[in-house]
């Protein structure tokens, strides 16, 4: 195939972008692209409004913990559906709940009827919409490229995350200006309509490649046996820890301080400085993520995620000491290039570790340790900054982080040649 080249290590052919050499994989991408972007515009939306109309810390609060602990709660379970079921079906179900949430939240805003309490239930839709549809989303693309090209399909999939998260407020922003805020959402469902329509054309159900197999149901049994594969295999159960560790001691909970480290940072400026500090960490992920797949470096091993999130440790440690506002830009960005590298790399290695018939439900256990135990570090960088300070509290816990990646990094040395990926 055009383009192919030999890595230096083990001898195994890669290609620059190799994911995106596969037509429907393009289509998938672009329309998740949309969904992305979708989501995004409706966060900068609905969180401003919420602002406007109630003026609630409370509920500011409410929105970031109604994001995340469904993951917590439901990764599992919705992996196990996942397995069981055609992963078109419950992508579509996931899109309808982001379309019905967005259509909901611009009817309410635009009779000017919105209550606390549907307020409330909006966001823990939309964070149960966010949940539903991520096992299967990864099965459908481990589906559509197979196990050679895995990785650099979740490595795109992660850039078009951060491309979501990086220019979605600036559309939602334009959206308001020009049209309105209440309009801005209602054009918003639109952005859920492609991929709702592509998976009644799409010819993978996420299951194509794995023909034979049955997945058991979800019963006490069958999580203690998924309990037992997970410490059994020695991958697998380093990348749940080390994406689980990220996410309880640091995970993103230092972005919702910016505002502060801006002030400290005395630039003049500091609502724009906020904006750039904002978007740092994003922009070095997509960068990252571009120049990884465009050059086709860092093999998924666990040697290699363990020594990118002890250098992840490093930039945000670096990052919370200091007094350099350009300084703080160059280590954010470098953060979001390091993050984006490890966190692709452990989840392709957990799935292509996981055996077929538990593959979706390993990927909702590594969810819920990815995403869901983000709800806490809101405690250890949050709520122990307002005690000792943010920067006291972000370097502790990246410094506590450091001391766990460290351990990590041993446990998987014993292992590092015979975990290339084939």
């Amino acid at each position: 195939m055009m383009g192919r080249k030999t890595s230096a290590a083990g001898g195994n052919k890669t290609m620059a972008f190799a994911a995106l050499h596969h037509r429907d994989y393009r289509r998938y991408f672009l329309v998740s692209l949309f969904s992305t972007m979708g989501d995004n515009i409706e966060h900068v939306i609905s969180y401003w409004l919420l602002f406007q109309k109630f003026h609630s810390p409370v509920l500011g609060g409410f929105a970031v913990i109604s994001h995340w602990t469904p993951f917590l709660l439901f990764a599992v379970y919705f992996g196990a559906l996942a397995d069981r079921h055609d992963c078109r079906r419950v992508i579509q179900a996931s899109q309808f709940l982001y379309a019905a949430v967005s259509l909901a939240w611009a009817i309410l805003f635009l009779t000017d009827t919105i209550e606390v309490w549907q307020a409330c239930v909006l966001l823990v839709i939309h964070g149960m919409a966010g949940v539903l549809g991520g096992p299967s989303s990864q099965l459908i693309i481990h589906d559509i490229v197979g196990r050679e090209y895995l990785q650099s399909a979740v490595r795109l999939n992660s850039t078009g995350r951060q491309l979501g998260i990086l220019f979605g407020p600036a559309v939602g922003g334009a959206t308001m200006l020009l049209f309105g805020a209440p309009a801005g959402l209602f054009l918003n469902t639109l952005m859920f309509l492609p991929m709702m329509f592509l998976m009644f054309v799409f010819p993978y159900t996420g299951h194509g490649r794995d023909e034979g197999t049955k997945a058991p149901r979800l019963t006490f049994k069958s999580a203690v046996h998924l309990l037992r594969e997970t410490s059994a295999n020695r991958t697998i159960f380093s990348m749940i820890l080390l994406g689980g560790a990220t996410s309880l001691l640091v995970g993103n909970a230092f972005q919702a301080q910016m505002p502060e480290f801006a002030h400290d940072f005395g630039h003049d400026k500091q609502d724009w400085a906020y904006s750039v500090l904002l978007g740092a960490n994003a922009a070095g992920a997509v960068l990252g993520g571009l120049l990884l797949e465009g050059k086709g470096l860092l093999r998924a091993n666990p040697w290699n995620a363990a020594i990118c999130s002890i250098l992840w440790c490093v930039t945000i440690i670096g990052f919370a000491a200091s007094t350099s506002y350009a300084l703080g830009v160059l280590l954010l960005f470098c953060a979001g290039v390091l993050n984006l590298a490890f966190m692709s790399m452990a989840q392709t290695l957990v799935q292509l570790r996981a055996p077929a018939q538990l593959r979706g439900r390993l990927i909702g256990l590594f969810n819920t340790s990815t995403n869901g135990l983000k709800a806490f570090s809101g405690v250890t960088v949050g709520v122990v900054g307002g005690l000792i300070g943010i920067h006291w509290s972000l370097g502790i816990s990246a410094m506590a982080l450091l001391a766990v990646t460290v351990g990590l990094f041993a446990f998987t040395i014993p292992g590092k040649g015979s975990e290339e990926l084939s």
